[in-house]
């Protein structure tokens, strides 16, 4: 009875870590630029920005080890091992999601990139069951069931590092293939930016300090500070955030020309087609098409659409950028944060209509000038080319699993053959 119960408790624990595992690994993968960032973020908060260098290889290994781990507990490889390091992973992250709910250095933790945003505290929380369910799987590990026989344990493992390597470098060089940001294609920005009527609002609770004549100092609130007592005098206040409002998806679009003017009204309310080349940091951005934004922009300026720059560098390095380009389109400055999170390319490009993004396009994919006149031809005008991501799941799906079955099958058919010679020797 005892070692049905530890069975089940581990079945349970496997499968619970595992799809967590497999889950916070695959959404970080396809958004690498994201975890860098993120990344960065704890850098910045703890002090460590002497190594902001590793962000992006941080970012990589973090989702391959993730997911990694994941795959090996739900086909049971590895089973020991796999177990270890997701109680080592716990070990480390619960602790770390504690601090960060008590003291808030970062918004949130980024567990599940964009695809899923939950408070530091719900993180926490979190953490503690998938703790236990690792310490089960440490203590009772054997109890795991094995699907596959020793032989095939590292091809299998080499396999799942391959497969996610790859999807994280193809996401990295391109776009993610599958979007969890406010500003995927299809997406209406003004819309995003809505706060409905009904919306709770920040709650703070706001502190009152007061000296006496003594000039010793007190601290009220605002329902028993001294408003009528000449004995007191205001010095200052602190507010502390107690419960947070609803926040629209999108809440720092504000883009500002060159003379200084906010045009964020304008540029999403245009009825006709706008690109944007988004570039946080000029100094930063990769020229190597170069020619082919200028083609672009010159397309865009014989056709009467608008072109602008979205980028949050200083006059010297849009200045610098000019000259080495020879860019002749407008510059409009925007918040660092924002336009990372808008496309994960330096420079990306982006086609609006009516504040609805169209299409985008990363440096390393921009389009020519006979995709655009087809895009914005009269048969396609404000259409949008919306990627169907239950596809994109279910090829990724079969590309991973599809090879992981063909080995079972294969190990499968080679056990029971060598059981049925071994059997067969036996008799003879």
């Amino acid at each position: 009875m005892e070692e049905k119960f530890k069975k089940i408790i581990v079945e349970i624990s496997r499968v619970f870590l595992g799809i967590v595992f497999i889950f916070s690994g695959f959404v970080k993968a396809v958004d690498p630029w994201g975890g860098a960032y993120k990344i960065l973020d704890y850098f910045s908060a703890f002090e460590l920005s002497a190594f902001n260098f590793s962000a992006l290889p941080l970012s990589f290994l973090q989702a391959a080890i993730e997911f990694a781990v994941g795959v090996c507990l739900i086909i049971g490889v590895y089973r020991k091992l796999s177990a270890t390091l997701a109680l080592l992973i716990m070990l480390f992250m619960t602790p770390l999601t504690l601090y960060l709910a008590v003291k808030n250095p970062v918004t949130d933790c980024g567990c599940f990139g964009d695809a899923l945003v939950i408070s530091n505290w719900q993180t926490f929380y979190k953490n503690i069951f998938l703790l236990i369910a690792a310490v089960f799987l440490f203590m009772w590990s054997q109890y795991m069931t094995r699907f596959f026989s020793k032989k095939r344990y590292f091809s299998l493992t080499l396999w799942v590092f391959i497969f996610i390597f790859g999807l994280s470098y193809y996401c990295f060089y391109y776009l993610p293939v599958l979007d969890f940001r406010p500003y995927k294609i299809g997406a209406n920005i003004p819309e995003k930016m809505i706060i409905p009527e009904n919306a709770a609002h920040n709650e703070y609770e706001v502190t009152l300090i007061y000296a006496n004549k003594e000039g010793e100092q007190k601290e009220f609130t605002l329902y028993n500070y001294p408003k009528e007592d000449d004995s007191w005098t205001f010095v200052d206040s602190k507010s502390k955030l107690i419960k947070k409002g609803y926040q629209p998806p999108i809440k720092d679009f504000v883009v500002t020309n060159a003379d200084g003017f906010d045009i964020t009204y304008d540029l999403l309310s245009n009825p006709s087609y706008t690109f944007l080349l988004v570039s946080h940091k000029l100094d930063k951005a990769k020229d190597t098409n170069v020619d082919k934004i200028n083609d672009i922009f010159d397309f865009s300026k014989n056709t009467g659409y608008n072109f602008f720059t979205l980028t949050s560098s200083s006059f010297d390095d849009i200045k610098t950028w000019i000259e080495n380009t020879g860019a002749e389109y407008p510059f409009c400055t925007m918040d660092d944060i924002t336009l990372k999170t808008i496309i994960r390319s330096n420079p990306g490009l982006l086609l609006i209509k009516e504040g609805t993004i169209i299409d985008m396009w990363p440096n390393t994919r921009l389009p020519d000038i006979d995709k655009l006149s087809n895009l914005i031809s009269d048969s396609n005008k404000g259409k949008t080319q919306i990627p169907n991501d239950i596809v994109t799941i279910i090829l990724l799906f079969l590309i991973l699993f599809v090879p992981i079955k063909v080995v079972y099958l294969f190990d499968y058919i080679f056990s029971t053959n060598r059981k049925t010679k071994i059997k067969i020797n036996t008799i003879i």
